[in-house]
């Protein structure tokens, strides 16, 4: 598949029509297609758009990618940001164009939209064991012989149930068996033992190639430095051991993957010490946040605030709402709630205030709650917000906040929309 079916089907997404469907968008741009709007390259706060409104900041997501895709060679690591984020295919191949290797993703839907769009390489962090998604990703590999899957393994049952699944399929399923990152933490097989018997039972197969192993360090229970560190360390020694016992003969290279958002300077350290194998070894770093960023929970927990000297990411989400009822000194409202705002990690951030044309800080302003279609304002005395002006918020947790929005404007930094980013959730 690759490039050509991805520009085939993103252009695609231009053709699609200006509705209802998308909200935020200006009333008068009905029926224009998705590429005619942006064409004429309004501007976000002066030509029509109607809040709330999420604006993606164009400078911004450019900044990220590019960093990320820096940080990456620098440390000898190969690339497959976490797609789930976004599912933004348009991102996706932007990622792909500032060195990706692939694109990691959660769930079958999610595999069915980036084959839809032209990635030919995958990596599926979790174990799959839905028999027709099974079926549905062996057909894909034996229709495309540059399509490269691979997907945890982290239990025997698991095993048994994809070899049933695949059974008679012409070409096998890339496996890697995952790691727990400890006693009570998510996924993942709890010890070393279990991990060789896990091995054994895909080696048992026709249907699954054991690749290499791979985890999640963000789930290290009481994480800490030292503690993630040791877990990393557990996961390359995994990896060694296996090598040792011949469980790779025959690949081209061992599969070593991890990397969150919250810990990936932990990864390219103690990837950086994985002892020489029998094979090369693709360091692979799965991080996904960073595409967006944001303004409380990753802004507190990136390793770019414990390695400053490798750069900084910078939040590229802003919400706008308008403020629709100030009916006390110490309250307002504004019109978006939880069905435009990530809520789940921290309420949004009051930012910036915007009054005909003009910007200030949201001094005195905060974010104290959300209704389903409302923002709870609490107004400090030295707040100056009145009814009709435009509220700009950070969010926290990019992941749910493109699940919110179906199309995205890609704003730069003087208002004009310059693209509009389609999600599938």
């Amino acid at each position: 598949m690759g490039a050509d079916t991805a520009a085939a089907q993103l252009a695609a997404l231009t053709a699609d029509r200006v509705d209802h469907r998308f909200k935020g968008l200006p009333p008068d741009a009905e029926g224009l297609t998705v590429g005619e709007l942006a064409a004429q390259r309004r501007n976000l706060f002066t030509d029509g758009f109607t809040t709330p409104v999420l604006a993606l900041s164009a400078e911004r997501l450019e900044h990220n990618v590019a960093l990320m895709e820096t940080y990456a060679t620098r440390h000898g690591l190969v690339f497959a940001p976490h797609g789930k984020t976004s599912m933004a295919p348009q991102l996706f191949w932007k990622q792909i164009e500032h060195g990706a290797w692939g694109i990691t993703l959660a769930v079958p839907h999610q595999v069915r939209v980036a084959r839809e769009f032209g990635i030919d390489r995958i990596f599926l962090a979790n174990e799959l064991v839905d028999a027709p998604a099974l079926r549905h990703i062996a057909s894909e590999l034996a229709a495309d012989p540059d399509f490269r899957f691979i997907c945890y393994v982290d239990s025997v049952r698991g095993v048994e149930l994809m070899d049933a699944a695949l059974l008679g399929t012409p070409r096998p399923v890339d496996v890697v068996v995952e790691l727990a990152a400890g006693e009570g933490a998510r996924t993942g097989v709890r010890t070393e033992e279990e991990c060789a018997a896990v091995a054994d039972a895909v080696a048992a197969t026709q249907t699954l190639r054991l690749v290499g192993v791979a985890g999640y360090e963000g789930e290290v229970p009481q994480a800490d430095p030292e503690r993630v560190h040791a877990w990393l360390r557990r996961l390359t020694s995994l990896a060694a051991d296996f090598d040792k016992a011949g469980r790779f003969t025959g690949l081209e290279e061992i599969v070593v993957s991890a990397g969150g958002s919250a810990w990936f300077d932990a990864v390219a350290d103690v990837f950086a010490e994985l002892p020489e194998l029998s094979l090369p070894v693709l360091k692979l770093l799965r991080s996904g946040a960073y595409v967006s960023h944001d303004d409380g929970h990753y802004r507190k927990l990136t390793p770019f605030t414990r390695v400053p000297e490798e750069g900084a990411l910078h939040p590229a989400f802003r919400l706008w709402a308008q403020v629709v009822s100030r009916p006390s000194p110490d309250q307002a409202f504004v019109n978006a709630g939880k069905r435009d705002a990530a809520y789940d990690l921290d309420l949004p951030e009051a930012q910036v205030v915007r009054r005909d044309g003009t910007e200030r800080p949201a001094t005195g302003v905060t974010v104290s709650g959300l209704s389903d279609q409302h923002g709870w304002l609490r107004t400090a005395p030295e707040a100056d917000v009145q009814v009709g002006d435009w509220l700009g918020m950070g969010l926290s947790h990019p992941c749910t906040s493109f699940d919110k929005w179906q199309l995205i404007p890609l704003v730069e930094a003087d208002g004009t929309v310059v693209d509009y980013i389609r999600t599938f959730f």
